[in-house]
């Protein structure tokens, strides 16, 4: 089979070509390329396909050739959707490299990496039947059917089109019927999701652009007022008596339209073609031209970290920038983003939330104007497709945006900016591909000889310890921006509190005096708990008992403002009862405290202050982070109260006092990473205070004040936090010294899937003798979703064999369990560098 891309065919030769389809299998398909295609077809164009009976599919062109296939007949592409290629070989070759690295197919890679707006929809439509004759048939109809049949006579329908000429939801049954008696046909029409933006704009008839013509025209519409204050307003916006050329691109329809003039009285106009009507594509990206043309001007220590991490770049490709909160490494961002763009490269910045683009794309764009794309879930289908296209046709040389940015189609980066690297958002954890942004990142830039700066206040043990051995530069700045200090930390012992009866609800006295004076100074406060809900359980205080998930192994949290308990696995949610299901009690308290319990009491103890809560509860429309972050800035928020999403890179001018809940929970996480996520939480949220000229305070509540932890935030001692976590993860062979590879077994019968796990591990453990195995267990959470769970982690060292061949075997394994018929349908998913 040939796949030389460039190889030229006989315009009259019976082409092939291979698709990857965004589907979990592993392995491409063969399509047989119509003749009248073989001119146009090329790499990298989506294609629609049938797959299977009777669906549709977009597929990705990867190879051309005339060999046919050997064990059946291939089926003809249906239609080409691109001119030119929507993925590039080198984003290719990175697709490859996260199937097999991160243990999936190519087309689950494909899948996430398409935005839903490039992939088709198929819809189903019902036409008339051509051999029906609703006069000459012999069955009988009923209104509702005659109603359909005469319309069906003029165009076929969609479902949806059916629906709203019927007014009843319920269809099927009637379209069973006409089918039935032969009278309908029933088809999918494949449509693509995307649609262009467009905007209706209106101009006047080419006849009328001259001075002359439009005189007569004044004279022939004078009895009529309103179209002739149309006619006003239209050339008081577009002056074509100074440039006829002025009326080609017309006037947006809707700003003709006030209290006075309606639209019908610009559909007359058209209607008597004085006006016509017609649509303009748009972009949905309003970015004005960059409105800061002025150098960014670095302080000493900015221009000494600038200029180390530029010396790093002569001889290495990465570096990791460890500057503290505060330091102002935006700053030194801006410029090194302007030299890449002003040397012709393209640049990647990676954010790893949501809610830090809100920020930070204000700034940027009002430097970098129309040049920066955005890109992240929040957006529609079609706005990401918009950035897609953007990167394709070089409209976008910068594009910021959180981890799935990596799949956009770059030809010619240069730079590659990964900020706050250390956080654990980069990892992807359901569906395939299971990747870690920051390391696709690193590929990435070698596969286009690229830079990478990995940068954060509390970087990750594992790119301290490249940076430590040399293979990454290591650039750091100790000094907060201008005449900022670090915050003063303070511990709430909660013992003691509790003990003397001192706190108040979940507040230490200390806290909520520290509040108190914050807000009476006009001071802005932030507390952090990374907990949403009101309560994380409640439960009956005479029996008992605790509601529990009917999908998932765990507690119903409660929630408040929707006065449910839902589960935070599946999203199963159930009433509040208002008595006890098993003992009929009504005493049913809440146990625990979530970021809403903490909004609910701050009312209470400070009812005149401005409360506003930043959770996944209050963050779920495109506009929630926006909203939230803009009242913060302008001060009309005093209390900003919220998960983990406030601990990161946001920057407030007038936050005096962080508050820090349940220390103790976050450091006691049964996981190798709680100490390294506790103190990277507490370093991030604490950094939020006191960033201008007056120092900041964080209190942190815990019953541990003296644990060890704790000495190293309050004294910022990050390398030797980072050095200590080096020695541990060595001694019990974890990352970096270690590769993790975490397989989850899953079925909805706990003795099967215990039997496959353990049917599983015997099948591993048997030919990989030296590689410690841990497992099967059940896991924390052991069933999510109606699905039982067990684990088993593999702990490989660096220097231990061929990854790939363990992998290898590792799906092998699957593959003979799969087969066994009690295991047929056991799940077995693989997660490698689990986080």
């Amino acid at each position: 089979m040939s796949a030389n891309l460039s190889l030229e065919f006989n315009p009259n030769e019976t082409l092939f070509a291979e698709l990857v389809i965004p589907v979990p299998i592993a392995k491409l398909f063969t399509y047989r390329v119509p003749a009248a295609m073989n001119g146009k077809i090329k790499f990298g164009q989506r294609a629609i396909v049938q797959f299977g009976a009777k669906k549709i599919q977009t597929g990705i062109i990867l190879q051309i050739h005339n060999q046919p296939p050997k064990d059946y007949e291939a089926k003809y592409i249906l239609e080409l959707l691109d001119e030119n290629e929507v993925i590039y070989d080198q984003q290719l070759k990175i697709y490859k490299w996260m199937a097999e690295y991160y243990m999936c197919t190519l087309g689950e890679v494909i899948n996430a990496a398409l935005p839903s707006g490039l992939k088709l929809s198929s819809e189903s439509m019902v036409q008339i039947n051509p051999r029906f004759d609703l006069e000459t048939s012999e069955f009988d109809f009923s209104e509702k059917e005659r109603l359909l049949l005469r319309r069906l006579k003029e165009e076929s329908l969609g479902y949806s089109a059916v629906v709203n000429l019927i007014g009843s939801k319920v269809i099927y049954h009637l379209l069973k019927s006409l089918s039935a008696k032969e009278a309908i046909i029933i088809f999918e029409q494949v449509k693509e999701k995307y649609k262009p933006k467009t905007e209706r704009r209106v101009r006047l008839s080419q006849e009328f652009t001259s001075k002359k013509k439009i005189e007569a025209l004044f004279e022939t519409i004078s009895k009529k007022p309103k179209q002739e204050a149309v006619l006003l307003k239209y050339l008081q916006h577009v002056p074509v008596f100074s440039d006829a050329g002025l009326n080609e691109t017309g006037l947006i329809k809707s700003l003709l339209i006030d209290e006075e003039i309606s639209d019908s009285v610009i559909r007359t106009l058209v209607k008597n073609k004085i006006f016509e009507e017609f649509d303009v594509t748009v972009p949905r990206f309003g970015f004005e031209e960059p409105q800061q043309q002025h150098p960014i001007l670095l302080s000493e220590n900015q221009e000494l970290a600038r200029n180390s991490i530029l010396k790093f770049f002569e001889e290495k490709n990465t570096v990791l920038f460890h500057g503290i909160t505060g330091s102002g490494k935006t700053e030194i961002y801006i410029d090194l983003i302007k030299r890449a763009l002003e040397g012709g490269s393209q640049v990647l910045y990676l954010l790893p939330e949501i809610a830090l683009t809100t920020q930070i794309v204000l700034r940027l764009k009002r430097i970098f104007g129309s040049a920066l794309g955005v890109y992240h879930s929040k957006f529609s289908d079609n706005e990401r497709v918009e950035v897609w296209n953007g990167v394709l046709t070089d409209k976008f040389k910068f594009v910021i945006g959180v981890r799935s940015s990596i799949f956009l189609p770059f030809d010619n980066l240069g730079l590659i900016i990964v900020d706050e690297e250390h956080d654990p958002s980069y990892k992807q954890h359901d569906p395939a591909p299971r990747y870690h942004a920051r390391d696709v990142a690193m590929v990435m830039a070698q596969l286009h000889n690229a830079k990478v700066i990995l940068g954060s206040a509390t970087p990750s043990v594992e790119s301290f310890y490249q940076a430590s051995i040399g293979k990454y530069g290591l650039v750091t700045l100790t000094h907060r921006f201008g005449t900022a200090k670090l915050p003063k930390i303070s511990f709430a012992d909660m013992t003691t509190e509790k003990k003397r009866k001192t706190n108040k609800g979940e507040f230490s006295s200390l806290l909520l005096n520290e509040i108190k004076e914050a807000i009476s100074k006009k001071e802005q406060v932030i507390l952090f708990q990374n907990r949403r809900g009101y309560a994380p359980m409640i439960q009956c205080e005479d029996c008992h008992w605790i509601p529990k998930c009917i999908n998932c192994a765990v507690s119903l949290t409660y929630h408040q403002f929707r006065h449910a308990m839902v589960c935070h696995y599946c999203g199963y949610r159930e009433a509040l009862p208002s008595q006890c299901p098993e003992c009929s009690s009504k005493r049913i308290l809440t146990v625990g405290y979530g970021t809403e319990k903490l909004e609910e009491e701050l009312k209470l103890f400070f009812p005149e202050a401005k409360i506003q809560r930043m959770d996944l509860d209050t963050t779920r429309t495109k506009s929630g982070y926006e909203d939230i972050i803009t009242g913060f800035e302008s001060g009309t928020t005093d209390i900003l109260v919220g998960t983990q999403m406030v601990t990161k890179g946001l920057d407030f001018d007038s936050v005096s006092l962080v508050g820090v809940f349940d220390a103790d929970r976050l450091m006691h996480f049964p996981d190798f990473r709680s100490y390294e996520r506790a103190f990277q939480l507490i370093t991030q949220v604490s950094g939020r205070a006191g960033r201008r000229e007056n120092q900041g305070k964080v209190i942190v509540q815990t019953s541990q004040p003296d644990h060890p932890l704790f000495g190293f935030v309050s004294h910022n001692q990050v390398t030797d936090f980072l050095n200590e976590q080096l020695l541990d993860r060595q001694q019990n062979l974890y990352p970096p010294f270690a590769r993790l590879i975490e397989i989850v077994i899953k079925h909805q019968d706990k003795k099967t899937v215990r039997l496959a796990s353990d049917k599983y591990t015997e099948g591993i453990k048997s030919k990989l003798k030296s590689i410690k195995i841990l497992g099967p267990s059940e896991p924390m959470v052991s069933k999510i979703r109606n699905e039982y769970l067990m684990h088993i982690l593999l702990k490989v060292p660096r220097d231990q064999g061929h990854l790939s061949d363990i992998k290898s075997l590792l799906v092998e394994n699957s593959a003979r369990l799969l087969q066994q018929k009690e295991f047929r349908s056991v799940k077995i998913v693989f997660d490698v560098d689990p986080v």
